[in-house]
């Protein structure tokens, strides 16, 4: 399955990853246990974490980079899917979240580390805790080109299977996690900004 016409016409609007973002950023969060193809977020004007994700690589592919994922997990909270792209050697990313510190980043890092490392401070849980564990390196969604990834009316969970199946970097230590400290409020509320409650995670209290 190709794009249509009408969908040629709307992602060459999205000439660049700002404009990827603020898409992304205009759309509603999608708070349902599913996992729908970028033409369905294009329908929809709807989606979550790992459903932005997957538009950003296409609408990125579409505009000549690589469609790569990077995977984020956390503990005691969602894990976070990014698209990642470079330009001039350095790294940046186009993301959804429900929570507005975990979005764009500007192709400012020299590796794929500092980029991720960006996000942890301001990767946390309603409760503050700081969640960001490991990562994974990039995945390049032309893998699954035969299965019309991007166009497709199936359900995308095997992609997250995939990234989920992939080695994951730790970002901590042991007696860096027990050390942390959690989220100012001012912080946890600026993050919470304008999230959708049905989207968010139950985490454990401890």
């Amino acid at each position: 399955m190709e794009w249509t016409k009408e969908e040629i016409k709307f992602l060459k609007t999205l000439s660049n990853p700002d404009k990827i973002q603020v898409f992304l950023d205009t759309i509603s969060y999608n708070p349902n246990y599913e996992c729908r193809s970028p033409r369905w977020v294009m329908k929809k004007r709807s989606a979550h974490c790992f459903e932005g994700a997957l538009f950003a690589a296409a609408a990125l592919e579409f505009i000549g980079y690589r469609p790569l994922i990077v995977d984020m997990r956390a503990v005691n909270d969602d894990d976070h899917v990014i698209a990642v792209f470079k330009e001039n050697g350095h790294w940046g990313a186009v993301a959804k979240s429900n929570f507005t510190s975990l979005r764009f980043r500007e192709p400012v890092y020299r590796t794929l580390r500092e980029l991720v490392m960006s996000y942890f401070d301001f990767f946390f849980n309603v409760y503050g805790e700081k969640t960001l564990r490991s990562y994974s390196l990039p995945f390049d969604l032309s893998k699954f080109k035969s299965r019309h990834w991007a166009t497709t009316d199936e359900d995308l969970e095997y992609i997250g299977d995939k990234i989920e199946s992939l080695h994951h970097f730790p970002v901590l230590s042991n007696k860096m996690i027990r050390e942390l400290y959690k989220a100012s409020n001012s912080m946890l509320k600026a993050g919470l900004l304008g999230s959708n409650a049905k989207g968010l995670f139950k985490p454990v209290k401890k």
